[in-house]
């Protein structure tokens, strides 16, 4: 492929089976000899919503970065399989480590700036992304996480609620849920039963951050509006604990919806991960 703002698809298969993963690779015009980056969204958005729309794909292509971009299980242009599996969180990490593998990274290298993989995940992505680099000390190189918690809100949804107002429209009582779910049912592309099985895989493998902390150098991104700023201390804390180094930014007048779109977000990270 040639081209800035070029895309390709790829189908990978993980452990016998097809995830049914979108994955797109973007090529810079002139690469400037760096490792790749790879692009985690958030719950019920794509890859096109928060990475290409908002001017992230653009962005890490003029700075010459080769770019990877994903869409979870049942978002935006991936598959909706049928068994709850394939939405649980070491089993998308798993499809995401063959995805990057087969997109062409490779181990990182001593004197080798083009090895390895640099991550940037939002809000879910995020979740993903602290376990994905925890996991994979090997490949990780450095982490962007935007809109990320100290625990998963997903973990608290309400299923049953969700599940009685899909069928019959009962009113959820709780916020949270109703949100995510409102959130959720505005993007034509989602396959609403794939998330909701996504909601109960994540129930079923509870996250906590402290169990397993990235080795490696990150950037904690939020919004001073998002309900989640007073957690980014408690993750830099645990970073800082097992050693690693954690540089934090507070986007003022941001939440965690528009955080995303933020260009001082988006040189901050291109900065960060530039070495």
């Amino acid at each position: 492929m040639s081209g800035r703002h070029t895309g390709q698809q790829q189908a990978h298969t993980v452990e016998g089976t097809d995830p049914q993963l979108y994955v797109a690779v973007h090529e810079p015009a002139s690469d400037a000899g760096l490792r790749p980056v790879l692009l985690l969204h958030g719950f019920s958005s794509s890859s096109k919503l928060n990475w290409e729309d908002t001017g992230w794909v653009s962005a890490l292509l003029d700075a010459g970065r080769r770019v990877i971009t994903v869409d979870l299980p049942g978002h935006g242009r991936s598959g909706a399989p049928e068994d709850r599996d394939s939405y649980s969180p070491s089993k998308i990490r798993a499809d995401l480590l063959q995805a990057a593998f087969d997109a062409g990274a490779r181990p990182l290298h001593d004197g080798d700036p083009a090895s390895g993989l640099d991550v940037v995940g939002y809000s879910l992505g995020s979740r993903l992304a602290w376990e994905f680099a925890a996991t994979q000390p090997e490949l990780v190189h450095r982490l962007v996480l935007g809109g990320p918690n100290d625990s998963d809100p997903l973990a608290a949804f309400d299923l049953r609620a969700a599940q009685d107002y899909l069928a019959d429209g009962t009113p959820i009582n709780d916020e949270s849920t109703a949100q995510l779910l409102k959130m959720a049912l505005l993007l034509p592309s989602n396959n609403i039963f794939a998330l909701l099985s996504l909601v109960e895989a994540i129930k079923a493998e509870p996250y906590d951050p402290a169990e397993a902390v990235p080795h490696v150098p990150m950037l904690l991104v939020v919004g001073d509006k998002d309900e989640r700023a007073h957690t980014l201390p408690r993750l830099a804390e645990l970073a800082r604990s097992a050693g690693s180094m954690a540089e934090q930014l507070v986007l003022p007048g941001r939440n965690h919806t528009n955080a995303i779109t933020s260009r001082a977000f988006k040189q901050a990270a291109i900065s960060f991960l530039g070495v």
